[in-house]
């Protein structure tokens, strides 16, 4: 396994989080194009009807990523009852990171952009799985099963 790179991005509420806030626990760390766009809103969604059961399982932790502000990501939160964070990588560092900035094409357009892409990390603080290109509607039940199973493993 290797170590999760750390990062240091503002909440929606504009609270500074770094990777160290979560040590001791199990994070799910997901990485999103933006708020309020179908397949976003469809994922995040589904991460919040789920939250509940992930938390269960090791005291995990849902956290979001995308380049979109604090301000948009409150709003998000708010239009959709959101129960989980999500950080504003305005600069999108955390984003190139964790590998997530990618060449994208939308509509005949190549341009860079966020890969929607998922890492669980370990209470140590490596990643101890990593999804790319995930699909946005059934992720978080896979995501579920996955924890059972690394955690079955310690």
């Amino acid at each position: 396994m290797k170590q999760a790179p750390n990062f240091s991005l503002p909440d929606q509420d504009g609270d500074v989080k770094t990777l160290v806030d979560y040590s001791g626990k199990w994070l799910v760390l997901y990485f999103y194009p933006k708020d309020n766009t179908p397949g976003c809103t469809t994922e995040a969604c589904s991460f919040r009807d789920e939250r509940d059961a992930i938390a269960d399982f090791g005291n995990a932790e849902v956290v979001g990523v995308s380049k979109d502000t604090v301000k948009s990501h409150k709003k998000f939160i708010d239009e959709h009852h959101l129960n989980f964070t999500l950080l504003s990588d305005t600069e999108h560092k955390t984003i190139e990171a964790y590998d997530s900035w990618k060449l994208k094409k939308f509509m005949g357009k190549e341009y860079l952009g966020t890969e929607r892409n998922t890492f669980i990390i370990d209470p140590e603080g490596n990643i101890a799985k990593e999804y790319r290109g995930v699909n946005p509607t059934d992720h978080a039940v896979q995501i579920i099963d996955d924890l059972k199973t690394l955690q079955a493993s310690i």
